[in-house]
């Protein structure tokens, strides 16, 4: 097999995964938490070895799904945090942007962060901890790369700007969590409450010297 080949091979590969993982968006945005290997096999119209050939099990399929949402948000959050406004404006429209994702896809937000809630029959639930914490994890660093990169918090920048990015995004989420199952306010009220609660020395702190500021 020649290189040509090879290559041909590998982008119908990646197209027919592509496709595989579209099919099983449209189970989990029906399903939630409650998608099964089964009922995206049908969807995707094969048989589940077939899918289990693609991802080899559930947690691979989970973790494919994880990647082509999180770099969604991620290309989202940064968005906002770019936008050209003052540091308070950005901070809002970054909470807002989180809760918007959140609200507008909540079965996809359940199928990734409570993924145990509803196993389906014959098929093991799983340890919600194992597979949402690297979500989070990858959130926090970076939230922490932009923060280091914008603003100056002195000589030890870098430790705190990863504490502040992964205590943010741990907020985010609980609140976000507690939110969405309860709905005591409205999404602005809580993006205004959050932001309230970060205006603290971020909003003293400096801009970095001939960088983006933030």
């Amino acid at each position: 097999m020649d290189t040509t080949e090879r290559t041909e091979q590998a982008l119908a590969a990646e197209r027919r995964k592509r496709e595989l993982l579209e099919a099983a968006d449209r189970v989990v945005l029906r399903d939630g938490p409650g998608a099964s290997m089964n009922a995206i096999a049908a969807e995707a119209g094969i048989t589940k070895p077939i899918l289990y050939r693609h991802f080899g099990d559930k947690g691979g399929l989970y973790a494919a799904l994880a990647k082509r949402h999180t770099d969604a948000l991620l290309a989202s959050l940064r968005a906002a945090l770019d936008a050209p406004s003052e540091r308070r404006a950005r901070v809002e429209a970054t909470l807002d942007t989180y809760l918007s994702a959140i609200e507008g896809a909540p079965q996809v937000y359940r199928f990734l962060m409570h993924p145990a809630d509803a196993a389906s029959p014959g098929e093991q639930g799983f340890d919600v901890g194992r597979h949402s914490a690297p979500l989070l994890r990858r959130l926090g660093e970076e939230l922490a790369e932009v923060i280091a990169e914008r603003v100056d918090l002195g000589s030890d920048s870098e430790r705190l700007a990863r504490v502040w990015g992964h205590g943010i995004v741990g907020m985010m989420h609980a609140a976000g969590d507690w939110w969405l199952g309860e709905r005591p306010c409205s999404r602005a009220e809580l993006v205004r409450d959050l932001a309230d609660l970060l205006w603290g020395r971020l909003a003293a702190a400096g801009n970095r010297e001939g960088g983006p500021g933030f």
